[in-house]
């Protein structure tokens, strides 16, 4: 089986909806006001991420910064979100997704405030590693709620669809640097993020639920970190998952961040870059939301089977074609794929992890997907530097499509779901 049988809060005849104990809405406008809530947080996350990126051209010169400072301050916020990730799914296990979770977007959305007041390189590193951990600490349990308030029915369209937050919150990110780009102040841009996040804090605490403990056993699993991800049987469903997960990212990484410059490589303009860094993300989106829709139907294996041996075929095809027309097309299609294997990915975290270490579980997945967002632009980059061309490195990336996917399809076939 590729799912489990009854989601968390899913009953028959029942409104199915936890939040505390409190009363509330029916239980379809309950969901979908949590899942609003989710996706809004992923946005904020997508936006925050993205900020130090859009303002760095403009931050770099104001603080008398070189870039490559600017650039350990984004991997201060990469290294910080993994970190971040583990010890957030963890305690929400032990402490309650609720409260975690505000105080995940509280500490993101003030760090991202702090951002506008760096004065030097090492304040917007601490600044920046403090943002991380906020964000990293929200997005396991993003994952985790999705997943508890669907039906199996619609348990991976949940997820992918409070996914979609990290792209949409990214392009938005870009938007406010284009719509300001006049006189834009780089400080703006983190003071409307901080600023969102905040707003949306108390919507958090008082309307997010917390997972119903309806199996009597489920008490009794141990949350210990180790044994909640490698005992029981799990150890093989973990390793997979942060295999596929972890060279997924890496793709997915070389794309977002070097798309621009191997589009340059190959001989088009800075501007066919930029539109095709666009068409990647919103095309990519497109692929998330398909890919979700479809393994609620039929189950991970065989969606996720022709997804990776797509992107592979994708791959090999956008390193060796050299106009404009099929280049763009072959990005398109990429960004369909890889985004939609990754949000595949995320739906898969809570399946195979009983409710008492789901976000444990979801954590250390984000967290592994991290270190793979950190190898894949580093590996890109040094390749770059010793002379590889735009679609060599681009070729170098079907090693790691082969394996997402071969991991990947693996789980979904012998991994054990856990029922609830």
């Amino acid at each position: 089986m590729n799912r489990p049988d009854r989601g968390l809060f899913a009953r028959r005849g029942t409104s199915g909806l936890a939040a505390g104990g409190g009363g509330g809405p029916s239980h379809t406008r309950g969901r979908g006001l949590v899942i609003g809530i989710c996706l809004v947080i992923a946005g904020l996350e997508g936006y925050a991420i993205q900020a130090l990126g859009v303002a760095a051209p403009r931050m770099a010169p104001s603080l008398h910064m070189a870039l490559q400072q600017v650039g350990y301050a984004a991997s201060a916020t990469m290294a910080a979100m993994g970190l971040g990730a583990i010890a957030g799914g963890w305690l929400a296990d032990r402490f309650g997704r609720r409260r975690v979770m505000t105080i995940s977007v509280v500490v993101f959305g003030l760090s991202t405030l702090l951002t506008a007041a760096a004065w030097s390189a090492d304040a917007l590193v601490l600044v920046r590693l403090a943002t991380g951990l906020g964000l990293g600490g929200a997005m396991p349990n993003i994952i985790a709620v999705a997943s508890e308030i669907s039906t199996p029915e619609r348990r991976a369209r949940a997820v992918t669809t409070v996914s979609v937050g990290l792209p949409a919150g990214a392009a938005t990110a870009a938007l406010v640097t284009r719509v300001f780009s006049h006189g834009f102040d780089w400080r703006l841009i983190f003071v409307i993020g901080g600023i969102l996040a905040l707003l949306v804090s108390p919507a958090v605490a008082l309307l997010l639920p917390e997972p119903a403990r309806r199996d009597p056993a489920a008490r009794f699993v141990d949350r210990r970190a180790i044994p909640a991800l490698f005992f029981e049987g799990r150890w093989i469903a973990t390793l997979l998952l942060w295999i596929a997960i972890c060279l997924t990212m890496i793709v997915l990484s070389v794309m977002t961040n070097w798309l621009p410059t191997l589009m340059i490589a190959k001989g088009f303009s800075g501007d066919a870059g930029s539109l095709a860094a666009l068409v990647f993300g919103v095309v990519g989106a497109g692929g998330g939301l398909a890919l979700g829709r479809l393994i609620d139907r039929a189950g991970f294996a065989w969606p996720l089977a022709a997804t990776f041996t797509a992107l592979a075929v994708v791959t090999a095809a956008l390193a060796a074609v050299s106009g404009l027309g099929p280049s763009m097309l072959l990005v398109g299609l990429a960004g369909f794929l890889v985004v939609g294997a990754q949000f595949a990915i995320y739906a898969m975290f809570p399946v195979y992890y009983p409710s008492p270490v789901r976000g444990t579980g979801a954590g250390a997945g984000v967290a592994a997907g991290r270190v793979g967002s950190i190898i894949g632009p580093t590996v890109a980059g040094i390749l770059l530097e010793r002379g590889a061309s735009g679609d060599q490195v681009v070729q170098a990336m079907l090693p790691a499509v082969l394996g997402a996917g071969m991991a990947a399809v693996l789980v979904s076939v012998i991994g054990d779901p856990h029922r609830d």
